[in-house]
């Protein structure tokens, strides 16, 4: 080499990918080149976004953290930058030869499929290599549905790669200051999330959901009062790539194979690891959509349901949703939960979506800003689409309008879940908790504080159908539906009802 030429490195840029095993960009880059440089860029445009929180930014910085530790001992730690991504590039080419920059190809929201674009437009002009490796189930460039299970089942299938077992250190090079990244953190919006970031943390909650914690999975997934131990509570860790989809794949359908569980029961171990694996399947099935149309956070799936619903709030019935002053406790108490936890189960998560949408004629693209700000695990495909979904704005879909007095009765009938979160409610009798305005002494003790009902769920669910139908018999509106279908539709199972499919993996 030359005296002086600058050092030529190959560039690894974390995205959403916080591991050293079975990352393939990773593991390409320290195959071919000799300086392997790790670079991720906290960007402070993306942390203003209303879909941000920072119950998200404390998951991904501990996940930064611990990443940063992994590839330390491999001897060349991550290389952060605060600002943009493109900045960070630029930077880092003014000083060094940079022969190529691998990743994972990523499906976010709308910021980062731009901001991307830009990244290929800035490589292209400066003749780098961007090499973007698959990491999911997720085609990009999909040009037909037909075949599409098949072909997740095939990369899921694919052998894991290992961990590189050294990287070279780069000299001279300024790694940056992770504690600076602090800077940018949202403040004041959200609760800070009750659920740890890093590899580490994410292998425990696999190994005791495998071993012990999923006995009874497909059961008790869908009540709050079993959810919160039952599932496996992945899908936070999976969002942010501190475990790759395809090694859990690989040890549940290990597991489910060999049949040598843990579990006590091996009838109820094979039933519940399907179902599970079958979540992992609809993780990716769900992000597909964004992927083919990057704008549904912002547009209907389905153009003939546009303009249907209010975006204004002038009763303060969504305020009164958000916050969980419904007068619906079992609503109330799903909605508490959440903004204090940041995780709640699918069914729950569904049924507020459902209250919102349905029951007050909200519009989803303010119901799913709210929920994508609570839920630590917002993953910006499955969330839209799912908001969508349960919105009735597909064309595809059955309507599925969850009774919130029906499902407190059905998922927490001693109203124990009730009781931990709304303490207003502390004196009615069990057998009145789910309706308290039935007992007869309510809100006329001292002190009671708990609201009346804002609406009458039965009359405006009834509204709601009506007008969703009247939309979906319109001749235009069915030839649409057609169109979606064959864009967005499983193909796995004809018959079946997606609206059922899980936006998350609990």
């Amino acid at each position: 080499m030359i005296d002086n030429a600058p050092l030529e490195v190959s560039i690894v840029w974390f995205k959403k990918d916080f591991r050293i095993h079975d990352h393939v960009p990773l593991a390409t880059a320290a195959e071919s080149s000799q300086y392997v440089l790790p670079l991720y860029v906290f960007e402070s445009d993306y942390w203003v976004l209303p879909d941000t929180s920072r119950r998200q930014f404390d998951f991904l910085y501990q996940s930064v953290q611990e990443l940063n530790l992994a590839l330390s001992d491999l001897g060349q730690p991550l290389v952060v930058r605060v600002g943009s991504v493109l900045e960070a590039l630029d930077e880092l080419s003014n000083s060094l030869k940079v022969t190529s920059i691998h990743c994972h190809e990523e499906t976010g929201n709308l910021w980062t499929y731009e901001r991307d674009e830009a990244i290929r437009s800035w490589c292209a002009s400066n003749r780098i290599p961007l090499i973007e490796h698959s990491g999911t189930g997720v085609v990009r460039r999909l040009r037909s549905r037909d075949g599409w299970a098949a072909n997740w089942n095939k990369r899921m299938a694919a052998p894991l790669f290992g961990a590189p077992k050294n990287l070279q250190r780069i000299p001279n090079l300024s790694l940056g200051d992770l504690g600076s990244a602090c800077q940018i953190a949202p403040a004041g919006r959200g609760c800070r999330s009750q659920y740890k970031g890093g590899r580490s943390e994410g292998l425990s909650l696999l190994d005791s959901f495998l071993s012990h914690r999923g006995h009874n999975y497909s059961k008790e997934m869908s009540s709050p009062n079993t959810a919160f131990n039952s599932c496996s509570r992945l899908s936070t860790h999976i969002a942010h790539g501190t475990l790759s989809l395809k090694e859990i794949v690989h040890q549940t359908k290990g597991l489910h194979q060999s049949g040598e569980s843990k579990f006590k029961s091996k009838e109820i171990s094979k039933r519940s690891l399907s179902s599970f694996k079958g979540r992992l399947h609809w993780h990716c099935h769900f992000i597909q959509k964004m992927e083919d149309q990057p704008n549904l956070e912002a547009h209907e799936i389905h153009k003939g349901f546009a303009g249907i619903r209010s975006t204004s709030d002038d009763t303060g019935n969504f305020e009164s949703w958000k916050n969980g002053t419904t007068g619906f406790p079992f609503l109330d108490a799903t909605m508490r939960c959440l903004n204090a936890t940041g995780w709640m189960n699918f069914r729950m998560r569904a049924m507020l979506v459902s209250f919102a949408s349905y029951n007050l004629w909200h519009h989803w693209r303010d119901t799913g800003l709210h929920l994508a700000r609570a839920f630590t695990d917002y993953e910006p495909g499955i969330h839209w689409s799912q908001v969508q979904m349960q919105s009735g704005c597909t064309g595809i879909n059955s309507l599925r309008i969850y009774n919130p007095i029906k499902q407190g009765y059905d998922q927490d009938p001693e109203g124990d879940f009730i009781y931990s979160w709304i303490p207003e409610l502390k004196d009615v009798p069990k057998e009145f908790i789910h309706e308290p305005w039935k007992w007869e002494r309510f809100g006329r003790y001292q002190g009671f504080s708990y609201p009346e009902r804002i609406v009458d769920h039965i009359q405006t669910s009834r509204q709601a159908r009506e007008k969703i139908w009247e939309v979906r018999k319109r001749a235009d509106v069915k030839a649409e539906s057609r169109s979606v279908m064959k864009l967005h539709g499983s193909r796995k199972r004809r018959n079946t009802n997606v609206s059922k499919a899980s936006n998350t993996l609990g």
